[in-house]
């Protein structure tokens, strides 16, 4: 049995490697939701009038990791307080959302997302949205399993303020 998640949280490069290696993960991949356009292509979302979010399409199985662990996880790579954008990436197409597939995707997000602002681990209010899921395109090769193919170049997305928020954010004290 398998099922999907959807999370955008800013450049898709950097929510490829949180989630891969966990067990029951049996594929995650890049691309581009919630636009007007079929098939985007990289230079189209960028340009800002596709209306797509980068995003990632995760595959797993139920039965080894929960749809609620996934949220968790993905809570815990993004700024969800910034609408407009994930550290130095910034416009629409890097906002944070959780796109969900059904109710039940819909309820564990709400609830994760009432608990995260009722928790006062930010003082700004939790500004991520939960959005039906809408059709999904895989990113072009070069961005797929980013952080494997170019590490260095992950390395600096990364220093670009997201490693730094998560260890302030998230980093067990």
């Amino acid at each position: 049995m398998e099922e999907t998640a959807i999370f955008a949280g800013g450049c898709f490069w950097c929510m490829v490697e949180p989630f891969d290696q966990m067990p029951g993960i049996k594929q995650v991949v890049s691309g581009y939701t919630g636009g007007h356009v079929a098939n985007p292509t990289y230079q189209q979302v960028a340009s800002h009038q596709t209306g797509h979010t980068e995003a990632v399409k995760i595959t797993f199985d139920p039965e080894v990791i929960s749809y609620s662990d996934l949220v968790e996880i993905y809570w815990q790579q993004t700024d969800p307080t910034d609408a407009m954008g994930q550290f130095q990436d910034r416009g629409d197409n890097y906002r944070p959302v959780i796109f969900v597939k059904n109710d039940y995707q819909r309820k564990i997000a709400e609830q994760s997302k009432a608990k995260l602002a009722a928790s006062g681990r930010f003082t700004q209010p939790i500004v991520t949205t939960i959005e039906p899921a809408q059709p999904f395109y895989p990113a072009e090769a070069e961005h797929q399993q980013f952080y494997q193919k170019n590490p260095l170049r992950y390395e600096l997305e990364e220093a670009g303020g997201r490693r730094q928020f998560k260890d302030q954010y998230w980093k067990q004290k």
